[in-house]
């Protein structure tokens, strides 16, 4: 073990027995101590989920990326491990960066991710290269491997920016690994780069999988690809991104691609759309489950956003989305909670049927860590009503919110009212399937999140929130009159 591992694995016992049972979300995974950003090496391994995250231990802010650990039985309560990497080598001393894990045929763990290399060329600028390596372990401990790194600049397709070359995803299909990286061409065009090996060790380069054509921006981040209900589905963080109507926002977003590969093996792409169109949501990474479905995970917080903070000190920031089950319907990705999430439930309040009109409280439908799902309609089809909200993290005074309009078809979440004194990216919406008034929106609300899924997860909108931990209310208000009926489960 390097000493720099060796510290970072120090550090993080000594800190965890000073700050004892801080408050933590229930159900989502947050770093052990310090920072949290991507999600990385996503997988199953030795009958559990193990889920790595680039990790600055000493700090609350960005630094010097490790790969923290922790592992699951359910995809709901994660154990932390020691830390898995450090940046201690000539090729990832500025930081080991984002990647995947895979099994190989003899039982290690494979761990695939980007260094970063230090150039004195004139011709770099005092650019900095980025490169991908390999360790391997058990589990627990892992040894990079002396042949580091596996893939440079010189394994690149002409135009290939070898400045941003990054975030390996590896799988193993038909005999062959494969793993895609993002990048973008010399002159920021985003485009994911497809890589294979015989053996997981030597790579190289296969082809461009896809190009942005100037679409999707600047340069693409995190990428994934997978075989889901008969389609291919590619998936990537874009920065820069302009935004487009209700669909993209600018800035760092995400996106999914829906299509099928041809008779040469090309991608051909059918439909595209954003994954997550809330506030906090980026570089996604999806696992195949021992069971067959595909399940995904996000770094529940933006790079736009990062401002926004809890006031009341905490020796972490920074959290992981609850992992969703994927499926393919009508050319858009489903996405729901995974129903492990289920044995969690505790106390249960339903309301069927209730007219509400002005502003109402359903007896029983409170909470603070809750499962809450309200299916909307007109009381009357001849009248529609002209807006619904729903508050919740209630305590009279301040508030977080979700709206439908039912004439435009826009779904909107909002903090502003949510007792922030940061002036923010605070709101998001999006347009949802016309339907005559009718929706179903179901709200995973945690201490410090709320990820709202509409229409049995068509669109999700998630979103960071540092309320009041104890404010539990939940509130209805319609102008005109909708009927709702709630049911509401509390998670343990």
């Amino acid at each position: 073990m390097t000493e720099a591992l060796k510290r970072v694995r120090d550090y993080e016992e000594q800190t965890e027995m000073q700050t004892g049972s801080c408050a933590r979300p229930l159900l989502h995974l947050t770093p052990r101590v310090g920072w949290m950003n991507d999600p990385n090496g996503f997988s199953f391994y030795q009958g559990q989920y193990h889920l790595f995250y680039q990790y600055h231990p000493y700090d609350k802010r960005w630094g010097p990326m490790h790969w923290g650990h922790a592992v699951s039985k359910d995809l709901i309560h994660w154990e932390y491990l020691p830390a898995a990497l450090a940046p201690d080598q000539v090729y990832d001393g500025k930081g080991c960066f984002s990647g995947s894990a895979i099994e190989l045929p003899d039982g290690r763990h494979l761990l695939m991710y980007t260094g970063i290399v230090e150039t004195e060329r004139p011709e770099d600028g005092g650019r900095e290269l980025q490169v991908q390596c390999l360790a391997v372990g058990d589990g627990k401990d892992y040894k990079k491997w002396e042949k580091n790194p596996v893939l440079t600049e010189n394994d690149l397709p002409e135009n290939a920016s070898r400045y941003d070359f990054r975030d390996p995803k590896i799988w193993y299909e038909n005999g062959r690994y494969y793993c895609v990286t993002g990048n973008c061409t010399e002159e920021r065009d985003g485009q994911m780069l497809l890589f294979s090996s015989e053996d997981g060790f030597s790579w190289s380069f296969l082809k461009t999988l896809i190009r942005s054509g100037g679409r999707f921006g600047r340069m693409w981040e995190c990428p994934d690809f997978f075989a889901l209900d008969g389609k291919r589905v590619a998936i990537a963080s874009p920065q820069e991104m302009l935004p487009e109507g209700l669909e993209y926002h600018g800035g760092n977003g995400t996106l999914c691609m829906i299509g099928a590969l041809d008779a040469s093996g090309e991608f051909i792409g059918e439909h595209c759309h954003a994954i997550d169109y809330g506030i906090d949501f980026y570089a996604p990474q999806t696992v195949a489950a021992p069971d067959g479905r595909r399940i995904m995970i996000g770094w529940m917080q933006n790079w736009d956003t990062l401002g926004y903070r809890p006031e009341e000190p905490l020796p972490w920031f920074g959290q992981m989305s609850l992992p969703r089950e994927l499926s393919v319907r009508d050319g858009r990705l489903i996405q729901t909670p995974v129903r492990e999430l289920c044995a969690h439930y505790g106390r249960e309040a339903a309301q069927r049927d209730i007219i509400i009109s002005g502003e109402s409280s359903l007896p029983g439908i409170c909470g603070r860590v809750a499962d809450l799902t309200v299916d909307i309609e007109p009381s009357d089809t001849e009248r529609l009503y002209r807006r619904f909200e729903m508050r919740f993290v209630d305590n009279g005074a301040n508030y977080a919110c979700v709206c439908y309009d039912p004439y435009e078809a826009v779904v909107e979440i909002d903090r502003r009212y949510s007792g922030t004194r940061v002036d923010a990216v605070h709101q998001r919406s999006c347009n949802v399937r016309q339907s005559g008034g009718r929706l179903r929106l179901r709200l995973i609300l945690d201490r410090f999140s709320a990820e709202v899924f509409v229409n049995d997860g068509e669109q999700v909108l998630s979103m960071a929130l540092y309320a009041d931990t104890e404010s539990d209310g939940i509130r209805f208000l319609a102008s005109g009159e909708a009927k709702v009926s709630a049911v509401l489960h509390e998670l343990l």
